[in-house]
């Protein structure tokens, strides 16, 4: 198992170079550039040469990506071009909040889809089954952004249940019941799509393991069925939703940012679209190396429960 997390470590390695090199080479072919956001589009050519030389963006590209990648390698994500602060703090500062809200999200995902996932499984063709069939499907259907908005004309403009932006109201931010409740809507609506999604693997992976023999031979002892559902067939229908939980990852940080845009979540995600619209090249590379780190990152802590869930899967 050591040599195997060593194998994926060292692939981890020209993995995020690539995504690096990938990355820069967006935002070099990306039209417009700083000095339009900083002075505006009627900015003269000699203004516009200035600022981009202070900005070390008149380098040729290798030695402009050189210089960026060293720089990584040493902790130093560079400076903000708008406001000067070093990428890595900014980041820092945000992380904390789209962190609560991706883990809230996780947490909404998995406690709805996999009880009803499992539900659906085992009253297998009944109405529940096939509402739960529905659910599902109207919840990949939908957008996370058109969920968004409509949570947000419904439960707080209408029903006036729950905020419409932020973290916390204006004075309450040390309230912890009060960041909760500005929480539910973003969270339900970033997690509805993932849901959905783990809740049709789950039914498909619970159906697939209660046609097995030793499900059978457990049923035929008189073992209740319930403890048959939940000790016995559980455990290895998960598998298939710890796989796609790994892969949805990316799926999840990508709806974030549109999730903290709608409810002006202050989170990674928000930052991120605001240094697009702002040409902010060093902290839309800091952000994406960051979601590359972290994606491969769960990606092989996935692969590391395999092991727990099904010890029977053995890694050289």
């Amino acid at each position: 198992m050591s040599r195997y997390i060593m194998r994926r470590v060292l692939i981890m390695i020209p993995t995020l170079i690539g995504v690096s090199i990938i990355l820069f080479s967006v935002m070099m072919i990306a039209p417009g550039g700083p000095e339009a956001v900083l002075m505006g589009e009627d900015i003269a050519p000699e203004a516009a040469a200035r600022i981009r030389a202070n900005l070390g963006l008149d380098q040729p590209a290798p030695v402009q990506y050189l210089r960026w990648f060293s720089a990584m390698l040493q902790g130093d994500l560079g400076n903000s071009f708008r406001t000067g602060e070093p990428v890595l703090s900014i980041i820092v500062d945000r992380l904390p909040n789209s962190l609560t809200l991706t883990l809230a999200a996780f947490a909404f995902a998995l406690a709805v889809s996999i009880p009803f996932g499992v539900l659906a499984s085992v009253k297998h063709n009944s109405f529940i089954d096939k509402l739960m069939s529905v659910v599902a499907f109207l919840g990949v259907s939908f957008p996370s952004f058109w969920l968004g908005i409509v949570f947000i004309l419904i439960f707080a403009d209408q029903l006036g249940w729950f905020p419409v932006s932020g973290m916390a109201t204006y004075g309450m931010e040390r309230d912890i019941l009060n960041r909760l409740h500005h929480l539910v809507l973003p969270a339900v609506t970033l997690g509805s799509v993932q849901m959905a999604t783990y809740m049709r693997f789950t039914r498909s992976g619970m159906l697939e393991v209660l046609r097995q023999d030793y499900i059978r031979t457990a049923n035929a002892k008189g073992l209740h069925p319930r403890h048959v559902v939940l000790r016995h067939a559980l455990r290895n229908g998960l598998i298939s939703v710890i796989t796609v939980i790994g892969l949805s990852l990316p799926a999840l940080i990508g709806g974030a940012v549109l999730t903290e845009t709608i409810f002006a979540w202050p989170g990674v995600g928000r930052l991120a679209v605001n240094a697009v619209f702002q040409r902010d090249y060093p902290i839309i590379m800091g952000v994406n190396m960051a979601v590359a780190v972290v994606t491969v990152t769960v990606n092989l802590l996935v692969d590391i429960v395999y092991t727990i869930i099904d010890p029977r899967i053995a890694y050289d």
